[in-house]
């Protein structure tokens, strides 16, 4: 694999400081042999970073929550040990003041608590005069100002080593993915903040191995700053999240298969983009005008519907444009998916001109 200089190198406690970092490590910590045996694998890919889950936020009751605070001498161990760096996951003030009194060198705070800004508040307030890393995933749904507030929480408590994870989203809808990827919400993260490195958790995306390499890969081509993947001695005896762990030799291999795109463009690539891109925004430009002539019409038929006292919304008529434009979609090799997205923002749109019209007296 291609490497190339990580944001996270100026956290300045990375040996490694090419792109991508991997942190990597059981989903729970079990047992101090489990941990152990796990890390000195991990050790011998390569991976710098051990993570392990100490307490665990679970959906229902009488699941396994993690072992608790014994979890944290056996991270020491792999620190003393094995010599890798050691995170964890904080969920409240207590977890946070029981991993710095360990040494935990790296905190990630979860998707759960992100979604929570008093939560957020009360972790940041405990790290403040801390010199830690911190890591913040997305918050559980797809809310990308939430993600950004949770992470400016952490740098107003006067931390300047701030990571964030992507983890993907929850929904309510049947998909291949264990957490929907919505990898435009990341993306906008970035556009907002470029200062803050992004870190992939594939793990939790995928949900199981057979996904793994796919969105690693798809990280690494949207130039994500490095991968947080879950890995246990025994994936077939994990106690938690068995089916999306895979085994330090397997995790070597996933690795070794990545290719690192480059981020630096020449002079003649630059000029070759440039061209296409000019392209592109000339389709840009006439989307918008066709757009724009769009709502005019939309206005139009609100128009007709106020002065004849029809109701807005059409049921039938909209399933007729949704199937149609899906149909005819698949001839421009458009996915069904995307064009029931495109077509739902526009819908609605349309639906919000005519409401303007009808309400107005």
């Amino acid at each position: 694999m291609n490497t190339q200089e990580s944001p996270l190198a100026q956290w300045g406690i990375l040996k490694n400081t090419k792109r991508p970092v991997v942190i990597a490590g059981p989903c729970s910590a079990e047992t101090a042999d489990q941990v152990l045996e796990t890390a000195r694998g991990l050790k011998e890919i390569g991976v710098e970073i051990f993570r392990a889950g100490i307490w665990k936020p679970r959906t229902r009751p009488n699941s396994f929550e993690g072992v608790g605070s014994v979890g944290l001498e056996w991270l020491k161990l792999v620190k003393s040990e094995v010599g890798m760096l050691t995170a964890t996951e904080v969920a409240n003030v207590k977890h946070v003041y029981e991993a710095l009194r360990a040494g935990v060198d790296i905190l990630w705070v979860g998707a759960r608590t992100s979604a929570n800004p008093f939560a957020m508040q009360e972790v940041a307030d405990a790290l403040k005069g801390v010199d830690i890393p911190v890591l913040v995933k997305n918050p559980v749904n797809p809310d990308v100002e939430l993600w950004i507030g949770a992470v400016e929480r952490i740098l107003n408590a006067g931390l300047t080593k701030v990571g964030a994870i992507h983890r993907g989203f929850s929904s309510f809808e049947k998909t291949r993915y264990r957490n929907v990827p919505q990898w435009q919400l990341p993306i906008e993260f970035r556009r907002r903040m470029p200062e803050i490195p992004m870190i992939c958790d594939p793990s939790h995306i995928s949900g199981c191995t057979e996904l793994l390499q796919e969105v690693s890969q798809k990280a690494l081509d949207l130039n994500f700053d490095g991968l947080i993947i879950e890995s246990h001695r025994n994936p077939k005896e994990a106690w938690s999240d068995a089916k999306q762990q895979l085994t330090p030799a397997d995790l070597g291999k996933l690795l070794s298969s990545l290719v690192l795109r480059d981020v630096e463009l020449t002079p003649s690539q630059l000029e070759s983009l440039d061209d296409l891109r000019l392209k592109i925004d000339k389709c840009d430009a006439d989307l918008l005008k066709t757009l724009g002539a769009r709502m005019k019409i939309a206005e139009q038929i609100g128009q007709y519907k106020k002065e004849h006292n029809i109701t807005i919304l059409q049921p039938t008529r909209w399933d007729s444009i949704i199937n149609k434009m899906v149909e005819k979609g698949a001839e421009y090799n458009l996915s069904a998916d995307f064009l029931s997205k495109v077509f739902k923002a526009i819908h609605q749109e349309s639906i919000n001109k005519q409401s303007e019209i009808m309400n107005n007296n």
